[in-house]
């Protein structure tokens, strides 16, 4: 957490929020959260306006006047507004001071999110640098890339779509949902599927993202999405957390493994591995 979906929704809370105003004082009390360095990171951000709020996979991209700042929220990260006194918090680490008062303020409670500063010309070979793979979109998702990158893989399936190389914005809870929807096996070797099977897959990734993003994100455990509001998302969970009760296509009872470190849940009579 959080994925694609709790990603867009502080993106649209946030360009809601912030769009059109200026940064007039930055204090960082974690400087490693900083990739390129916080001392230059405060300086290059007074005075600069914050333009459009945009995201690259789990990437939020604020836009300001010379240059972007890349915000990655990792496990925990969240932003919150502030109009008054900003409370003391110890999971408080980077605070932007705004032109009209208030206060916007980056909370990670693990510390393990990142923020940096480019321009804009370096952004094509920033992502390129990642592998950083197409949005999850009818006109950015192409199924004849997406199946030749999978014949010459022998990951699992899940292990695969986690890695951002194939689509971006992929996390453990809507992979399992992925591969419900369409009745792939997790372990499933990525080579071994069929040209249906990765069609599927792909539309399954497109229906299942938009349905998050339409929700406003999964509220799970203590992620709360932007700035702070309940998202809807996992009152439409199928299997992810669902071990133990009735699969809603078979009845058959959901299972969870573990499959590459992660926690995986799937339908054994709905997701027969093959090959």
């Amino acid at each position: 957490m959080p994925e694609l979906p709790e990603v867009e929704t502080v993106r649209r809370g946030l360009n809601r929020l912030v769009k059109g105003k200026k940064i007039e004082r930055v204090r960082v009390d974690y400087p490693r959260m900083i990739v390129t360095g916080a001392d230059s990171f405060r300086e290059q951000l007074v005075g600069q306006t914050i333009m459009e709020v945009d995201r690259r996979g789990k990437y939020l991209l604020l836009y300001l006047t010379d240059f972007v700042l890349i915000s990655h929220l990792r496990m925990e990260g969240k932003y919150n507004l502030f109009y008054d006194v900003v409370p003391i918090n110890k999971h408080f680490h980077v605070f932007f001071a705004l032109s009209d008062g208030s206060t916007l303020v980056y909370q990670d409670v693990r510390k393990f999110g990142t923020m940096e500063l480019l321009r804009e010309v370096d952004l094509d070979a920033y992502f390129l640098s990642k592998k950083l793979g197409p949005e999850p979109t009818e006109e950015d998702f192409d199924v004849a890339v997406f199946q030749t990158k999978l014949a010459k893989s022998k990951k699992p399936i899940k292990s695969h779509l986690l890695d951002q190389t194939l689509v971006a914005g992929l996390g453990n809870i809507y992979v399992d949902e992925v591969l419900f929807r369409a009745q792939v096996h997790p372990a499933q070797g990525s080579s071994t599927l069929t040209a249906e099977q990765v069609a599927g897959l792909r539309q399954a990734t497109i229906d299942v993202l938009a349905l998050g993003v339409e929700k406003g994100g999964s509220t799970i455990r203590t992620y709360k999405n932007a700035l702070g509001m309940d998202g809807t998302m996992q009152d439409y969970l199928q299997v992810y957390g669902k071990q133990g009760q009735a699969c809603p296509r078979c009845q058959t009872e959901i299972v969870k493994i573990q499959l590459g470190g992660r926690g995986t849940h799937f339908c054994p009579q709905c997701q027969v591995k093959h090959g």
